[in-house]
């Protein structure tokens, strides 16, 4: 019987440790095979990112951007991710397409950070106020228990509304200031021109990027590639598609070897030493939204069992 799992009922079953968890142990199992397919209706668009990962199963995500959308007062993106038995190709699970994306995305950074960043960090700054943002916020919360957040947005106002719904974060006004000041940095923009400087940066950072998706997008410059130890959650995702990569990889600013691993070699993902600066980034990818399906869906059960349904 399919499952049908909405975005707020979902999500009160679920643990941003228990995620990253989740997330390890899929990358123990055999390597995804992931497709991507585009449908584009003038402005509008269908994306269908599919994945399988034997012994876990099958997942395609589908997406609709329909940009006109906003003028009447309805929601850009919609969509759902199907679910698959891996036994026998049966449909287990619809999921809301938001649900997954926003643990998808936030769990993936987070699973680098418990490796990566030191785990006395205190100063959290998230770059870009937005919805990531938004989860940044909980996930590190959930695993630097007595860290303090600060934010910095291009905007004001967006910067305010962040401090709105999270009354203990303080608004960061200079941001080289705030860079140079965070154990962890983790950014979540639009940005095509890098933001983050390399001459920023000091020792011991743990420096997290997450909202380069497309081949002219940057958020860190060359330098700060330069002085950080770089890993990935996925080299087929991130070298030959990210500009956050693939433009200093083009121009020589730094060799493929420069990465040293990604997650199917988590056991590689740990720090030399307290002082060296690592960075990581997040590509994302459909293996992923399978993973975090999979635990949102035996999250789901589990509540189930638990009370008695």
């Amino acid at each position: 019987m399919t499952v049908m799992i909405p975005f707020a009922e979902g999500e009160a079953q679920l643990d941003w440790l228990a995620l990253t968890d989740a997330l390890a142990a899929g990358h123990e199992l055999p390597k995804a095979d992931v497709a991507d397919v585009f449908l584009y209706e003038g402005d509008n668009t269908l994306l269908n990112r599919s994945a399988w990962i034997a012994g876990m199963g099958l997942a395609v995500k589908c997406a609709t951007i329909f940009p006109g959308n906003r003028a009447a007062g309805k929601p850009m993106v919609g969509g759902a991710v199907n679910l698959f038995s891996a036994d026998d190709g049966s449909l287990d699970a619809i999921v809301d397409f938001h649900l997954v994306t926003k643990w998808k995305t936030a769990g993936d950074s987070l699973l680098a950070a418990r490796r990566l960043a030191r785990p006395d960090s205190k100063n959290i700054l998230i770059v870009g106020a937005g919805t990531v943002g938004h989860s940044l916020y909980a996930a590190y919360g959930a695993a630097f228990a007595d860290a303090q957040f600060t934010v910095w947005n291009r905007s004001a106002a967006g910067a305010a509304a962040f401090q709105k719904a999270h009354p203990d974060v303080t608004i960061a006004q200079d941001l080289a200031e705030a860079v140079h000041a965070a154990d962890i940095v983790t950014s979540a923009t639009m940005s095509t021109d890098p933001l983050i400087k390399g001459e920023w940066l000091r020792a011991g950072q743990h420096i997290d990027l997450i909202g380069a998706y497309r081949p002219d997008m940057r958020e860190a410059d060359d330098l700060a590639l330069q002085r950080s130890r770089i890993f990935v959650d996925n080299f087929d995702t991130t070298l030959d598609h990210i500009g956050e990569l693939k433009i200093p990889l083009a121009a020589g600013a730094i060799a493929q070897g420069d990465v040293v691993a990604d997650y199917y070699a988590l056991n590689r993902f740990q720090r030399s030493s307290n002082a060296e600066i690592t960075l990581f980034k997040n590509g994302g990818g459909a293996h992923l939204d399978l993973m975090t399906s999979r635990y949102i869906l035996a999250a789901w059960q589990a509540r189930g069992a638990i009370s008695g349904n």
